[in-house]
């Protein structure tokens, strides 16, 4: 089974959703060259020009963020101001999205000067060169990560983070609203949105606007966090255990042994899977609750399917040696 939203990696991120989404985080002022905040950065990588401020751009990554660090900023100070304009000026020239100074070192006129001019933003963090470019890549890496956007309910039972989907109305959210009762956590609600991380794990979340939020029906639009504690409320969940609710029907096929494992495929990585079937009186709730729990037991190491079977086949082969 998979999913049929599509895989939106973006090909590019503006340099101003880098600078107000981790401004705090790395430490980031800006300096200069405001006008170019839309520029856009195409690599996820960032680039030290050391070679490029003295004049050689042959293989020159100018798509990427700049980093000038100790070693380019006191290249730069040794030489004489027109030196100094004329090295920056090429390099600027080549069209880069952004510069960014570490270590919070001092900049001259001529690169406020150049940075306007070129409409390229010149940014300064505290940040020593090697963390900055560290903590960047990664940041970058989330931004540049495949991500699509599911009509579906994630929660966290004990770890398990498990993706509630099935048709609309079918009780999802009254389904998490039962979780939560019991003590367990709500991450998004009708809508979430998946990121594939450092193409491993997929990453799940909720839109910023309606977090913490859930539409009951018959009652309207609760706020969780106000009626269950901050602790029902989760940013983000990695997705261990996808469950599809589908509406029962009489001879319909029902897992019964639980040995055949399926999976369901999201932005091209398959995760467990598991369907239940909705019918009145049977408690959603605890249903999801232990397949949390059997795929916390599975992911150990311990599949009770599989161990019961065996236990079978042994009883039966003695019996026959009887």
């Amino acid at each position: 089974m998979s999913d049929p939203a599509p895989d939106t990696r973006p090909e590019s991120v503006s340099v101003r959703e880098f600078f107000d989404s981790f401004r705090e985080m790395l430490q980031m002022e800006l300096l200069a060259g405001a006008e170019g905040l839309d520029n856009m950065i195409s690599e996820k990588s960032l680039n030290r020009p050391a070679l490029a401020v003295t004049g050689y751009f042959k293989e020159f990554a100018f798509r990427r963020l700049q980093l000038f660090g100790a070693g380019e900023m006191a290249y730069l100070g040794d030489q004489t101001k027109p030196d100094r304009e004329r090295l920056l000026e090429a390099v600027f020239a080549k069209g880069i999205p952004a510069v960014v100074v570490s270590r919070g070192l001092d900049v001259d006129e001529v690169l406020l000067r150049l940075a306007d001019r070129h409409r390229i933003p010149l940014i300064r963090t505290q940040l020593k060169s090697k963390d900055f470019s560290a903590e960047a890549t990664v940041l970058l890496e989330e931004k540049f990560a495949p991500r699509t956007n599911l009509h579906a309910t994630l929660v966290d039972i004990r770890g398990v983070g498990v993706l509630l989907r099935g048709p609309s109305g079918v009780g999802k959210s009254e389904c998490a609203l039962a979780l939560i009762e019991r003590g367990h956590s709500l991450v998004a609600d009708d809508y979430v949105v998946v990121t594939l991380v450092g193409d491993r794990e997929l990453q799940g979340m909720s839109k910023e606007l309606n977090r913490g939020y859930m539409e009951c029906r018959g009652i309207g639009i609760i706020n969780v966090a106000s009626m269950f504690g901050v602790r029902s409320v989760r940013r983000e969940k990695r997705i261990d255990l996808v469950v599809s609710f589908v509406l029962w029907q009489p001879g319909m096929d029902e897992e019964r042994s639980g040995l055949e494992h399926d999976t369901h495929e999201i932005l091209g990585r398959k995760v467990p899977h598991m369907t239940i079937p909705v019918r009145p009186g049977r408690d959603m709730a605890r249903l999801v609750e232990v397949a949390a729990m059997v795929q916390a037991l599975r992911s150990m190491g311990h599949d009770s399917a599989q161990e019961f079977s065996e236990r079978l086949i042994r009883h039966l082969a003695d019996q026959k040696q009887a």
